[in-house]
């Protein structure tokens, strides 16, 4: 009997409710201009700090600008050694992208080479402190080698395949595998490590141990690593540039050709 007396066109439905009402219960106007404002304050914070960092990068820029034309205004473009600059070395800038790789594995080999060299020096002088007979010649010969076979490494192997690589002709490749394969044989000689040649290869530094002169034969064995490491490094690119220079169809024919245009002083010199 109740339903008779309910009022038919009453509605529960969400309809009746002011659609404008917020729905966040003790939300207030002052609230939302407040979020706002914080919003709208780590905003500016935020781009505050992105000039700032981009100022530090301009400044930053313009440092390394302002010192590579203090270094082109000393010394040119040449940037290698990195202590005097005599030529311009640069595998990043000159060296096509699909050789740089291997240029660059060739350069790291190189400075092998170098760190060996100078290692060898401290062997052998720890060879004539243990007292052997031919210490001092051994001495000799491998101060020697740091600078005879450092400088000419460089110019003779090192720099004609970087340039035979930059500009792809065909004598800068007949100099590197003369004069590399000249390199391979030293480094088999020195890995040897003959009494009084100058290496503190195996040879000398089994004879340190058997001793024993144990700072002898360690730093000995560091300089037998060395040489190994550069001998077969340089062996095996070696092996990979003679098959590049094959299929670049590099000739003696084109090299003699390319030395009466240019001149051999040309495959020294960078351009």
């Amino acid at each position: 009997m109740s339903q008779l007396h309910e009022n038919p066109f009453s509605s529960t439905h969400s309809l009746d409710t002011n659609p404008f009402d917020d729905p966040t219960p003790g939300r207030t106007t002052s609230n939302v201009f407040g979020d706002a404002g914080r919003a709208e304050a780590q905003n500016i914070e935020q781009r505050q700090q992105e000039l700032i960092q981009r100022e530090q990068q301009l400044a930053a820029r313009e440092a390394e600008l302002n010192r590579k034309a203090e270094h082109i205004r000393v010394h040119g473009r040449n940037n290698w050694p990195p202590f005097y600059p005599l030529i311009f070395h640069s595998i990043a800038d000159e060296i096509p992208e699909d050789s740089k790789p291997l240029i660059t594995r060739l350069y790291q080999l190189w400075l092998v080479l170098l760190g060996t060299l100078i290692v060898n020096v401290v062997a052998c002088i720890l060879i004539l402190i243990a007292g052997s007979s031919d210490g001092g010649r051994d001495l000799g010969g491998s101060i020697g080698y740091v600078f005879f076979i450092g400088i000419l490494s460089f110019l003779l192997w090192y720099r004609p395949i970087y340039n035979g690589y930059m500009k792809e002709q065909s004598l800068y490749y007949y100099f590197y595998f003369f004069f590399c394969g000249f390199h391979l044989l030293f480094s088999i000689y020195m890995i040897i490590g003959i009494p009084g040649t100058g290496s503190a290869g195996l040879i000398q530094t089994i004879q340190m141990y058997s001793r024993p002169a144990i700072p002898a034969a360690i730093v000995g064995t560091v300089a037998t690593v060395g040489w190994t490491i550069q001998g077969v490094g340089n062996a095996f690119y070696y092996r990979q540039i003679w098959n590049h220079h094959n299929a670049a169809g590099h000739s003696i024919t084109k090299a003699k050709t390319e030395l009466a245009t240019h001149g051999a002083s040309a495959y020294f010199k960078r351009g």
